[in-house]
């Protein structure tokens, strides 16, 4: 046998032992009192469990009828289907078509679906033609189908004129590519000579070398010592020059 092991085993005894006495002496002298222990920290105690701190005594917490102690033991909370008011566990007054709901925010119950809360009840929601429910618990509780837009709490029909067709979120019209919308229209993108249509397809860009001016794409007018910028549609002076009005002249 390890003779290591008996010595070791005597001075975890005597530790014991020793912190033993120390909790008692401490108890007796009326450092740690009843129904609590000695921190193992030391300098300090704690309460036992179904004990609070009050002062330098450990009270039983006193747990109201439907409640039920916390898992450190130092307090109480409700069971399910009551609230804390002061020091009691009342009932939670659930209204027709709602449930439980644990949230604060609630007030202990939500209305079902198809129904919105006002003071103590629930009221069901109201949709007009040509809406559905939504799942949004603050705002509208519905939204309009696809091809209708919400206008003084109704749904009406979008309007998709010529050379136009319903947006992707369904409340509004686009105009096809080389059309744009101006007001409830599609109206023609008149392109000029020297331009194209941009990426977009509701407007133009002139070619390289030449600027737009009002409806119309003028050539650029580069004088001697200056490029075409990376735009297309300005000049810059090369390097050593500076622009002065409509010329680059030597620094």
């Amino acid at each position: 046998m390890n003779p290591i092991l008996p010595a070791a085993r005597a001075l975890l005894v005597a530790t014991l032992i020793a912190a033993g006495g120390i909790v008692s002496l401490l108890v007796a002298h009326g450092a740690v009192p009843n129904n609590a222990r000695a921190s193992p920290y030391g300098g300090s105690w704690n309460c036992v469990w179904g004990y609070h701190r009050e002062g330098d005594r450990c009270d039983p917490v006193v747990v109201p009828a439907n409640g039920y102690l916390q898992p450190t033991g130092s307090g109480w909370e409700c069971e399910r289907g009551f609230a804390k008011v002061e020091q009691r566990c009342v009932k939670i007054d659930i209204p027709a078509h709602a449930y439980l709901d644990e949230s604060w925010l609630n007030h202990g119950w939500r209305c079902e679906r198809g129904y919105r809360k006002t003071d103590t009840a629930c009221a069901p929601i109201v949709l007009p033609p040509n809406a559905y429910l939504t799942d949004s618990g603050y705002g509208h509780e519905w939204a309009c189908e696809r091809g209708f837009r919400l206008a003084a709490q109704r749904c009406v029909a979008i309007k998709v004129p010529a050379h136009g067709y319903l947006a992707e979120a369904g409340d509004d019209f686009k105009c096809d590519r080389g059309f744009e919308k101006r007001g409830e229209a599609c109206a023609e993108v008149v392109v000029p000579v020297h331009a194209y249509l941009n990426s977009d397809g509701a407007s133009w860009e002139c070619e390289r070398g030449f600027r737009a001016e009002t409806a119309a794409c003028t050539p650029l007018k580069v004088p001697a010592n200056a490029y075409i910028d990376y735009s297309g549609n300005e000049w810059r002076c090369l390097d050593g020059f500076t622009q002065r009005g409509k010329e680059c002249m030597p620094d």
